[in-house]
């Protein structure tokens, strides 16, 4: 089944139709993998390594989430990959045979093998050509599954380590296919330009069944490896963030329009219905929730549908996790370390029902496919997490009953020595079992 599953979304990319079923483990992957309808077996962590603390590398950490295990709750598994990278994303390939992530500072790419032993993943392949050959891109973000294919962002250059920058498509062994820049006002590409055009990049979601494509828009490497009280000084650094996303034409990888989103707008959820035909993102500075939608001529339009907090207060929304069923957005800031959950069964005036304080620092959140369990994580960025007693840094798990969050279990990543904990993926035992 899952060959077949693979083979149908093969010839589906080739030909640039739609209609596949929705596949994914957390409710943010790509549409082309298999997912994990019930209960997950493990959270695979990528995690910045911190000087003095244990062996001082990123590393991948293992955690059982098998409530029947005597490990449940527990660190099984840390494989460290050497050096400090800015551990920061990753995604699994198509297969969800391996798990590629990558570091922000050294732009190189760490490939595990999760099928072979999904209690211990393997680091298996290590790219460290990825600047060279992609002409210059730095800072790989995304890794988003694709047939047969991994397509990743980057964040910036290696000419200004401004925010120009590129998606980059390799195949699912690590061998790079093409590089796809970012319009600008130089080079827009046959673009339709709403207002500005700044060639930066950030997070990539395919729908399919549209032949469309999102990217957003960050920042570039000399902002992210700044020290955070610094850049908020520096006028000339705050200039440096993205305002723009760009929809494509996804099998042609071509840009057909660039929306204007000030504030750095950064992760992006497709709706999963097969008619819902719109996606939310979170704008970073502004502490606004935006809509990219089709309206009833067909034409893709953005726009701000709710606040996330008091803006004036930059609680500075970093991740978002949408609902299997569309119903629910779940909004984290990491300023004030508070998940907010909005109702969204009308994407045009999203509610906001629930809040609650996580953490003194908060950053990710991955949600189960049935909508019952989130896990949270703390760390943003190395130079950018809080100091002292308030850089806590944690793996904590949730029940969701659709009215509150109960706690579950809390891993705390400072006392056990693993470092600052960034972004989850879920493994299970079951997808390789014949």
């Amino acid at each position: 089944m899952r060959l077949w599953i693979y083979a149908v979304a093969t010839v589906t990319l080739a030909l640039g139709l739609g209609g596949l079923p929705a596949h994914a483990d957390e409710t943010c992957q790509s549409p082309y993998m298999a997912k994990i309808t019930g209960q997950e077996d493990f959270i695979y962590i990528w995690t910045l390594g911190v000087e003095g603390m244990g062996d001082g590398s990123d590393k991948l950490v293992t955690v059982d989430v098998r409530p029947e295990s005597s490990t449940y709750a527990m660190v099984i598994a840390s494989t460290s990959v050497g050096g400090r990278h800015e551990a920061h994303h990753g995604g699994l390939t198509d297969d969800r045979r391996h798990l590629w992530v990558s570091g922000l500072d050294t732009s190189q790419i760490f490939i595990f093998d999760v099928a072979s032993d999904p209690a211990k993943p393997k680091l298996v392949k290590t790219i460290d050509d990825f600047v060279k050959v992609t002409s210059g891109v730095v800072g790989p973000h995304t890794n988003y599954a694709l047939p047969g294919r991994m397509l990743l962002t980057g964040l910036s250059n290696d000419k200004d380590h401004g925010g120009r920058t590129a998606m980059v498509e390799y195949t699912n062994d690590g061998d790079y296919i093409a590089t796809h820049w970012m319009p600008t006002a130089d080079e827009p590409n046959a673009a339709s330009i709403e207002e500005v055009v700044d060639g930066y990049g950030y997070d990539v979601r395919v729908l399919p069944r549209k032949n469309v494509m999102l990217t957003s828009s960050f920042t570039g490497w000399s902002n992210y490896m700044m020290d955070f009280g610094q850049m908020l000084q520096d006028a000339e650094a705050m200039k440096r963030f993205g305002q723009t996303m760009v929809l494509w034409d996804f099998h042609a990888r071509a840009p057909k329009k660039v929306f204007h989103v000030p504030g750095a707008p950064l992760e992006i959820r497709w709706a999963w219905g097969p008619q819902h035909n719109y996606a939310f993102t979170s704008a970073a500075l502004t502490s606004q929730l935006w809509l990219i939608y089709e309206d009833e001529n067909g034409e893709w339009q953005a726009k701000a549908v709710a606040d996330i907090g008091k803006p004036e207060g930059i609680p500075l929304p970093v991740d978002i996790s949408l609902s299997a069923d569309d119903s629910t957005l779940f909004v984290d800031s990491f300023m004030d370390g508070t998940v907010r959950v909005f109702d969204v069964s009308d994407p045009h005036n999203p509610k906001q029902i629930y809040e609650k304080v996580i953490g003194k620092q908060l950053n990710m959140v991955s949600q189960s496919w049935d909508g019952e369990r989130l896990y949270f994580t703390s760390s943003l960025l190395a130079n950018w997490d809080k100091k002292g007693e308030d850089n806590e840094q944690f793996l904590k798990a949730y029940d969701w009953d659709g009215k509150e969050l109960k706690h579950r279990f809390t891993i705390d990543f400072n006392q056990e020595g693993l470092g600052r904990p960034h972004i989850m993926r879920f493994g299970a035992k079951s997808l390789y079992e014949s």
